[in-house]
């Protein structure tokens, strides 16, 4: 009589389980394989949960942010991976990328690094364009920020009463522009640079002054004012 060789997690040595290493070692000991089998709890009858997390790690370079572009079905294809197992992940990553550093009521703007840092929980991984605007006191102080419009791949309708309105509405002595570019080029359009100048134009009437205009991607931003186009 022969017996197969167990593969799965509950054969592992006690400090190799993902789990117990956890509780052993601290999460900081655990690879992102680990993690994901975690979320998922169990492999398939010849792969353990940490194996399938591989496989599905190494089809995406084992590169989180690409990761985090999958959606449940995308992540369905994997074997020994279903719909509830799909959904955890799907999950984790979301909360992962809402996660915001420090209380925003209290953030102060100087630099477009900062903006960048303050919107990157909102933009991050979106596959469709959105414009923001952040409203700010007289010390550069975030008072609010306001998602304007959602669009396509390829655009989004702004509105400029719709930002004013808001703008007045906050007593926000000054606001900052931000919109993604989902195909990850950060090179403002012509129509970009139009609407900024149009912004800019009723900003200076109502004494409410842009004072940038970033452009997102996941890899970097544009900032008008560092170029010199505001």
């Amino acid at each position: 009589m022969s017996y197969e060789r167990n593969t799965g997690i509950l054969s592992w040595a006690e400090e190799d389980r993902p789990r117990e290493k956890l509780l052993l070692k601290g999460k900081s000991s655990l690879t992102n394989a680990e993690l994901i089998a975690i979320l998922i709890g169990s492999g398939t009858a010849s792969l353990s949960a940490v194996d399938v997390s591989k496989i599905i790690l190494k089809s995406v370079d084992n590169d989180l942010e690409k990761l985090a572009l999958l959606g449940v079905k995308d992540l369905m294809k994997f074997k020994g991976i279903g719909e509830a197992k799909a959904i955890s992940i799907v999950s984790a990553l979301e909360l992962g990328r809402r996660r915001t550093p420090g209380k925003k009521s209290q953030f102060k703007i100087t630099s477009s690094h900062d903006v960048f840092q303050y919107i990157k929980p909102h933009l991050m991984d979106l596959l469709h364009e959105e414009f923001w605007v952040i409203f700010l006191n007289r010390a550069n102080v975030v008072l609010k920020h306001h998602n304007i419009s959602s669009g396509g791949l390829s655009g989004t309708v702004v509105d400029p009463k719709v930002i004013f309105k808001n703008a007045l509405e906050n007593l926000a002595s000054s606001i900052i522009l931000i919109h993604n570019h989902p195909s990850g080029n950060k090179k403002p359009s012509s129509a970009d640079i139009s609407l900024t100048r149009k912004l800019k134009s009723a900003g200076e009437f109502l004494e409410i002054p842009i004072l940038d205009h970033i452009i997102y991607t996941n890899d970097g931003f544009f900032s008008f004012a560092d170029e010199g186009m505001l």
